[in-house]
């Protein structure tokens, strides 16, 4: 199928990004911070929402012991 190649291309992209920064995770982000900011396109960030509530849902549900 098509969409696994896909799948695996990314999976396997991603992979050889993380490993060039040896699973950095506070690397990683740097880097992408650093090619976001080089990468002339416009970014746009937006004030976070509220969540909305409503009755119900503001309730926790907890099962198990």
């Amino acid at each position: 199928m098509a969409g696994d190649s896909i799948i695996a291309e990314v999976r396997k992209t991603r992979d050889e990004w993380a490993n060039r920064f040896n699973y950095d995770l506070g690397a990683m982000i740097q880097d992408a911070r650093e090619r976001q900011a080089t990468g002339g396109r416009k970014v746009v960030t937006l004030p976070p929402r509220l969540a909305k509530r409503n009755g119900a849902s503001d309730q926790i549900s907890r099962t198990g012991p």
